[in-house]
C-alpha cells in the first residue's frame, strides 16, 4: 500500500521544479525583452525595417561583429578583457587583402586566421605566462595593430586581386540567409559547444570564478588562458576575412571601435566582466540589440554623431542593468546560504 501511495507523488514534484526553472530563466532574460521591444519599435518606426533587403543587410551587419563578440565573450569569461579585437580585425583584413593571399579567397582566409592567431598568441602569452594585466596588454596591442594598419596601407584602401570573388561571397545567400551570417551561426554553435560540452569550457568558467581555486584543483590555468586568447585571435582573424568578403576591400578604418561594441554586447547579454558568468545566448542577443539600434538609426537618417551617442547611452544602460542583476543574484545567494 505504501509503495502504491507514494509512486504518483514523483511526477507531481518534478512539475513545479521544472516550472520554477523556466520561471527563473525567464526572470533573467532582460536582454531578450529589450530586443523584443526594440523590434516592435523598429517595425513601427520605419516601414523599411522588415523589408527583405534591409533584413539581409542587418544580418550582414551582425555577422562580422557577431564573430568578434564570441571572441570577446570567451576572454571575459576568464576574468580578462581584450580591447585589441577591432584593430586586430583591421590588420587581418588589410594583410589578407594586400599580401599574397589577395589573389585567392582561401589563401586570404589562411592569412587572416594566422594573423589573428599570432596576435592572440602574443596577448595570451603575456597575460598567462608573464602575469601582465589583460587591459594593459591588449591596449598596447590595439595601438600596435592599428599603427601597422595605417603604415601598411598609408590610409589607402587595399583592394585584393580576387575582389570579385570576395564580393560574390559577401553577396551570396542560402535560403535567403547570407553566407557570412551562416558562418557567424556556425561560430556561435562551435563556441557554445566548447563552453557547455567540453572540459575546456568548464575550465574557462572555473578560472573566471576563482583562478587560485582552479589552480589548486589541478586545472592548468596558464595553458588554458593561453588557449582562450589564441582562439579569440583566430575568431577575430576570421572576422577580418569576413570584413574583406563583405566590402571587397581592406580599409584603414576596418574594425575601428569594434572592441567597444563587442564588450558592450557581451555585458548587455548578461556576462560578468569579473569573469565566471556569461552565456553564448545572451551575447548573441546583445549583438542583435546593438545592430538593430544602428540599423534603425540609419533608416531614420539620424546623424552619425547622434548614433555614437545612442551607442554610448546603451552601454551605460547595459552596465547598469548588469550591475543590478548581479547584485540581486548575490543577495539571493547570500539569503539562501543563510537560511537554515
Amino acid at each position: 500500500m505504501s509503495t502504491t501511495a507514494t509512486a504518483p507523488s514523483e511526477p507531481q514534484q518534478s512539475e513545479p521544479s521544472r516550472g520554477n526553472a523556466v520561471l527563473g530563466w525567464l526572470k533573467g532574460q532582460y536582454p531578450l525583452y529589450i530586443l523584443i521591444v526594440l523590434l516592435i519599435i523598429a517595425s513601427v518606426s520605419s516601414p523599411a525595417f522588415l523589408t527583405p533587403t534591409n533584413l539581409t543587410n542587418l544580418m550582414l551587419q551582425m555577422s562580422i561583429i557577431g564573430v568578434v563578440v564570441m571572441a570577446e565573450l570567451i576572454v571575459v569569461l576568464t576574468g580578462g578583457i581584450d580591447i585589441s579585437v577591432g584593430s586586430a580585425l583591421g590588420l587581418a583584413a588589410v594583410l589578407s587583402a594586400g599580401l599574397f593571399g589577395g589573389n585567392s579567397v582561401f589563401v586570404a582566409l589562411i592569412v587572416a586566421i594566422v594573423v589573428g592567431g599570432v596576435i592572440g598568441l602574443i596577448n595570451g602569452w603575456l597575460v598567462s605566462f608573464r602575469g601582465l594585466e589583460p587591459f594593459i596588454v591588449t591596449l598596447g596591442m590595439l595601438a600596435l595593430a592599428r599603427g601597422l594598419v595605417y603604415a601598411y596601407g598609408e590610409g589607402i584602401p587595399i583592394n585584393p586581386g580576387a575582389a570579385e570573388q570576395f564580393a560574390q561571397i559577401g553577396q551570396t545567400t542560402l535560403l535567403g540567409i547570407p553566407i557570412l551570417a551562416l558562418i557567424w551561426i556556425g561560430v556561435v554553435l562551435i563556441v557554445a559547444f566548447l563552453l557547455v560540452r567540453t572540459v575546456w569550457g568548464r575550465r574557462v568558467y572555473a578560472i573566471g570564478s576563482n583562478k587560485e581555486a582552479a589552480r589548486s584543483s589541478g586545472i592548468p590555468v596558464r595553458t588554458t588562458l593561453w588557449s582562450v586568447y589564441i582562439l579569440a585571435g583566430v575568431l577575430v582573424g576570421l572576422g577580418g576575412w569576413m570584413f574583406l568578403a563583405r566590402f571587397a576591400s581592406g580599409t584603414a578604418l576596418a574594425g575601428n571601435l569594434m572592441e567597444l561594441e563587442a564588450i558592450a554586447a557581451v555585458v548587455i547579454g548578461g556576462a560578468r566582466l569579473s569573469g565566471g558568468y556569461g552565456k553564448v545566448f545572451g551575447a548573441v542577443v546583445g549583438t542583435i540589440i546593438f545592430q538593430v539600434i544602428a540599423n534603425l538609426l540609419s533608416l531614420l537618417n539620424v546623424s552619425t554623431f547622434l548614433q555614437d551617442a545612442f551607442r554610448g547611452a546603451l552601454i551605460l544602460v547595459a552596465v547598469t542593468l548588469a550591475t543590478v542583476q548581479f547584485t540581486r543574484r548575490r543577495a539571493a545567494t547570500a539569503s539562501a546560504t543563510a537560511t537554515p
